[in-house]
């Protein structure tokens, strides 16, 4: 990503599904000398509950593993333990919406696991870097990225911004990937059953 010129971000920033959402996120611009870390770093960046989360994540998914081999037997323990683990994410979800600075807050006019598009009340000058976070309501969940603006467009009395995301765990990346593909199939099957009722 780094050695990567303008036009081909764009090209990487298109090749993922984008879907038109209204996400929180809050953006924090950087100093243009800051140095992003590498992927290995990018843990030590995390705000303290964005690396619990991440730590919750990972142990509920190598606790369920184990349960899919006892067959049957196991469908009401990993019911009971799937509940167990929602309980747990939407606190989670909770906690890290205290993470949301009010002067850093904007909102997503869509998103995907390329970048995001936001509107925002002042340029951000392409090329710059900023600290992202994006709130993911109905997943339950937080993301904490590094991401750099590839497009700045003044539409009336605000600015049409696209970000790339240039530091991303893998698994936040798929989480994004997973939050729209759920919204895409849920505005699906809404507009079925609009249809079947018209």
């Amino acid at each position: 990503m780094d050695n990567v010129n303008l036009q081909q971000k764009h090209e990487q920033f298109n090749e993922f599904f984008m879907i038109k959402h209204d996400l929180p996120v809050n953006i924090r611009e950087l100093e243009s000398d800051f140095r992003l870390p590498n992927a290995e770093e990018l843990h030590n960046y995390m705000p303290y509950s964005f690396q619990v989360a991440s730590e919750l994540a990972t142990i509920e998914t190598k606790a369920l593993r184990p349960l899919r081999n006892l067959g049957e037997h196991a469908v009401e323990l990993v019911e009971f333990l799937n509940l167990q683990s929602r309980k747990i994410d939407l606190m989670m979800s909770l906690i890290l919406q205290q993470q949301s600075t009010p002067e850093e807050r904007f909102h997503t006019v869509q998103f995907g696991g390329g970048g995001v598009t936001i509107n925002t009340n002042k340029p951000l000058a392409i090329g710059s870097q900023v600290e992202l976070k994006l709130f993911l309501r109905e997943e339950a969940s937080a993301i904490f990225c590094f991401a750099e603006v590839i497009t700045c467009k003044q539409e009336q009395d605000t600015y049409h911004t696209s970000l790339i995301y240039t530091r991303i765990r893998e698994e936040d990346q798929d989480l994004l990937v997973k939050a729209s593909l759920h919204l895409q199939a849920a505005l699906l099957r809404k507009r079925n059953k609009q249809k079947e009722n018209d």
